[in-house]
């Protein structure tokens, strides 16, 4: 089969992804093979492939890309009864756990230490076929194309975990910080709970896209040609855009006993504990999340905003979003 190899962490300009010929993956017992239809392209590849997160991630080279994906059921293991040749199914991030630890036990499974990630521990999707954990795969509803289901794997379930910790309800006020991949998603369903919804984004681009999406006014953050919300005026803040000005603006805007939820790793910096500001960090979410997730979305209530690029141009296509030329999120079909 075709997949796009990291052989070395190197820049996006020196197009460190290879694509090679590989042998065809072949499943155990509980595991099953997807033939790839699409595969969503996230910030958190390019980091990887940059080498930002050396050493750990990758945990080895080379290894293949790609943790939203979505494709149809090849082959099944002797134990999968569940699923059938012909499914078409979807795999987040998280490949599998170890189901017995107490964050397995308590449905926190994203936070499970023996978690294994899809394309960063093991080989992702962007290939022609990938290995899955049957366990971790979902069906897709079908009415969602495979390009419109892919972002929902990774974009749309660290969206949905993000909006359930900000605490919302009808009335309340929450900016969406960074409105790209994931951002968009969030703009979304903070907007299914009722609240206002304020975008902060530098990128024209993006704002239009906020205010497409529901946002109620989207603006640059304060010192960038922005700043127009009040200090200390809004319920909740959730944070996807990678940088410390970011938090700081989450912290300007966010009111005394209001919550900020980071989506990225990022420095807080001093916290008035005069204020009661809760800050919660955020990642992904558990199995039935995501299955709630494809609801809203086969709902029509959440949709992904995206572009589909061929695989072999996946150097060009993490290189765009490097340079912020992605509108929401880019997808590449084998």
């Amino acid at each position: 089969m075709k997949a796009v190899l990291l052989e070395q962490a190197g820049p996006i300009e020196d197009k460190p992804l290879r694509l090679r010929e590989v042998p065809d993956p072949t499943p155990s017992a509980t595991q099953i093979v997807i033939r790839v239809t699409a595969c969503g392209v996230c910030r958190s590849n390019l980091h990887m492939v940059e080498g930002d997160w050396l050493p750990g991630t990758p945990a080895s080279f080379p290894i293949i890309p790609g943790h939203e994906v979505v494709g149809t059921v090849a082959s099944v293991g002797s134990s999968v009864t569940h699923l059938a040749v012909g499914d078409r199914v979807g795999v987040q991030p998280i490949w599998a756990t170890c189901g017995v630890c107490e964050y397995c036990f308590s449905g926190r499974e994203q936070l499970c230490r023996k978690r294994q990630i899809t394309g960063e521990t093991l080989d992702g999707g962007y290939s022609e076929y990938m290995l899955a954990e049957s366990a971790y795969a979902y069906p897709i509803p079908d009415n969602l194309s495979d390009t419109e289901a892919a972002p929902l794997f990774c974009p749309g379930i660290t969206a949905y975990g993000s909006v359930t910790k900000a605490d919302l309800s009808p009335g309340k006020k929450v900016a969406v910080l960074g409105v790209g991949g994931v951002g968009h998603m969030v703009i979304q369903m903070a907007a299914l709970t009722g609240a206002e919804v304020y975008a902060v984004t530098r990128s024209s681009v993006h704002q239009s896209v906020a205010e497409e999406l529901g946002a109620v006014r989207s603006y640059s953050p304060k010192g960038h040609g922005g700043g127009f919300v009040a200090d200390a005026s809004l319920d909740a803040s959730i944070v996807f855009a990678p940088s410390a000005e970011s938090v700081e603006e989450a912290m300007r805007i966010t009111k005394p006993g209001g919550r900020i939820v980071l989506g990225v790793a990022q420095t807080v910096g001093l916290l008035d504990i005069g204020d009661e500001k809760t800050v919660l960090g955020s990642v992904l979410g558990n199995r039935q999340q995501m299955r709630e997730v494809l609801q809203l979305a086969a709902a029509g209530k959440l949709r992904s905003v995206h572009a589909d690029f061929p695989l072999a141009e996946a150097n060009e296509v993490l290189g765009m979003l490097k340079a912020g030329e992605i509108r929401a999120r880019a997808v590449l079909v084998p």
